[in-house]
């Protein structure tokens, strides 16, 4: 049996990016995500173009026992692995004090517990004989405080320096970890509606997921330690190092107040022209938070 690639998210945009990439190299697959349904149809193209052996099995990645249940199942067919790459991640955008308790636990367990503990298994069923790459899915947010988004910028930076720390403790075990920092990124209908509001700035520093995921790939298997994609991304994050990081925070927070409202805007109209056509407007669909792919 030939050693796998594991990728949470598999699913999503830039999940599903990394299969294909992972796929057309003509490594086989292991691929995790909420629904077993799009697993499938996801594994049953890859193996189609690509010829590649896929297995697919859902999880939720926030529930500890669907995470038992997953290793479980990876111990009981004893697969091992040749990379991880931990895309799954999330969050629910607006001012701290609005979130609900259950939201900021959801972001943590997503973000951290169950990137550490994914993480922490592989470390045990890694290929004897290949090298073990990891990518985990960081942000550019984990470079910067930010209001709007303070809990899941905070827990970017978590998984940066996590990373940063386990290259050093397996460097010496023939393994890397590679840590991919995107701006925007379009992987879902929320994520382009982010961008869209952000104006002029938010189209420049948006990369094509396609591009990321084969950029990132070669930075892992070259060792490298960071991937922050976009030169215009490099560029802002170089010339912020000298900027207080208060001030960093008040003009982003400034930013992402405006990009909130915009978008809030934008629904009340959207919700108005239901109103209209219909008679009737559901406005509890329009303001719903939704979790948010990386």
């Amino acid at each position: 049996m030939r050693s796998k690639v594991l990728i949470t998210g598999a699913t999503g945009g830039l999940g599903k990016a990394f299969a294909v990439e992972c796929a057309r190299r003509g490594w086989d697959l292991f691929l995790t995500d909420l629904h077993q349904e799009k697993l499938e149809i996801l594994a049953a193209g890859l193996k189609r173009a690509y010829g590649v052996g896929v297995v697919c099995r859902a999880c939720d990645l926030t529930d500890p026992v669907s995470r038992a249940g997953l290793f479980q199942f990876i111990r009981s067919g004893r697969t091992r692995f040749r990379g991880l790459i931990n895309v799954a991640g999330g969050d629910f955008e607006g001012l701290f004090r609005e979130r609900e308790p259950d939201q900021l636990r959801t972001i943590l367990r997503l973000n951290i517990e169950a990137t550490l503990e994914v993480t922490h298994a592989l470390l045990e069923w890694t290929d004897p004989i290949e090298p073990f790459r990891i990518i985990t899915v960081s942000s550019l947010a984990a470079f910067f405080p930010m209001p709007v988004k303070a809990t899941y910028a905070a827990s970017k930076r978590f998984l940066l320096d996590f990373s940063l720390a386990l290259r050093d403790e397996v460097e010496r075990l023939g393994a890397t970890v590679t840590v991919l920092c995107p701006a925007g990124l379009p992987t879902n209908d929320i994520c382009i509606e982010a961008i869209e509001a952000q104006g002029l700035l938010g189209h420049l520093t948006t990369q094509n997921i396609g591009q990321v995921a084969a950029r990132t790939v070669d930075h892992a298997l070259k060792g490298h330690a960071v991937y922050v994609p976009g030169f215009l991304n490099r560029s802002m994050l170089l010339l912020s190092r000298l900027v207080p990081a208060a001030s960093i925070s008040t003009l982003i927070g400034r930013r992402w107040r405006a990009a909130h409202r915009h978008r809030a805007d934008a629904a009340v109209n959207v919700s108005g022209a239901l109103l209209h056509r219909d008679g009737k407007a559901d406005r509890s669909s329009l303001h719903e938070d939704s979790l948010v792919g990386v």
